[in-house]
């Protein structure tokens, strides 16, 4: 008996000893991972303060003198307070109509069945297969022709568009696991189905709703082609082509350069430290449903 016992205490020793070692590789490893992507952001952040000299002699040390006037610099010659309403005004008012549609295109393939349904929903999920830069052309053509040109619409539409294949992809997988016994339940109290969908179906879609609204902003923010082949009005502009301006025909502004990245990024972290919850959940329901 005492041998039996001494025999459990080993194994579990040893078991544990395993347990301990696998979960400090892991933390190794995603150490390293958060080093090799957290690395070029603190590394431009860095460079953003040093003058155009001390970059160009030591651009991976600290700097010397911390020079704040490179973000005076950026906001004017990126014009980044003009810029920054219209690509959030774009980006938002785009964000809102492709969320919208996509979730209510998404409840109806996921939750309902008709003919061609498979069909539609295939031809959504081509839709990620598109390239934009094969798009280019036609759009402005296609822009030009309806008049939209030099118009916050030659953005908006191109960007629901584009964004809306993903959307639907995301939120038409996280409907389809809802057990139908909710909407069954919901029927017999009376619902219709813009009821149950408003209701029930939406707010329990937070969490696939979370990660659409993070990847529809995070493409409208840093969309670069369409705004510079659509858009010739500088007081319509959006910030990537404002930061476009540091790069001269000869000479390029690096250090001022960052610095306006460095303004840009911040607006993404925020929004995605805001909606952070939204996604861990999304990812820990789908591993439970899974």
């Amino acid at each position: 008996m005492k041998e039996s016992a001494v025999n459990y205490d080993k194994v579990s020793r040893q078991a544990r000893k395993k347990k301990r070692v696998k979960r400090s590789a892991i933390y190794l490893i995603l150490l390293l991972f958060t080093i090799v992507n957290a690395y070029p952001i603190f590394w431009m952040i860095m460079n953003s303060f040093k003058t155009g000299q001390e970059f160009s002699t030591d651009p991976f040390g600290l700097p010397d003198e911390w020079v704040f006037v490179n973000y005076v610099e950026a906001w004017v010659t990126a014009n980044i307070g003009t810029y920054f309403f219209n690509s959030l005004f774009v980006g938002i008012v785009a964000l809102l109509i492709c969320i919208m549609v996509g979730a209510f295109a998404s409840y109806f393939l996921a939750r309902f069945r008709f003919k061609g349904r498979n069909l539609l929903y295939g031809f959504f999920v081509v839709g990620l297969l598109v390239p934009i830069h094969a798009t280019l052309v036609p759009m402005f053509i296609l822009m030009q022709k309806l008049g939209f040109l030099n118009t916050h619409l030659a953005l908006i539409f191109p960007y629901v568009a584009f964004n809306l294949s993903i959307t639907i992809f995301l939120l038409t997988s996280f409907m389809s696991s809802f057990p139908k016994e909710i909407e069954e339940s919901a029927i017999m109290d009376g619902c219709g189905p813009f009821r149950i969908f408003w209701s029930i179906i939406l707010p329990m879609s937070r969490p696939a709703l979370a990660t659409a609204v993070i990847l529809n902003f995070i493409n409208n923010w840093n969309e670069f082609s369409f705004a510079l082949v659509l858009i010739n009005d500088d007081a319509l502009s959006t910030l990537p082509l404002g930061l476009a301006n540091f790069a001269g025909e000869y000479t390029t502004n690096y250090t001022a350069q960052m610095a306006g990245l460095t303004l840009v990024l911040i607006p993404t972290i925020l929004f995605y430290l805001v909606m952070e919850k939204q996604i861990v959940n999304g990812m820990t329901q789908g591993a439970v449903k899974g």
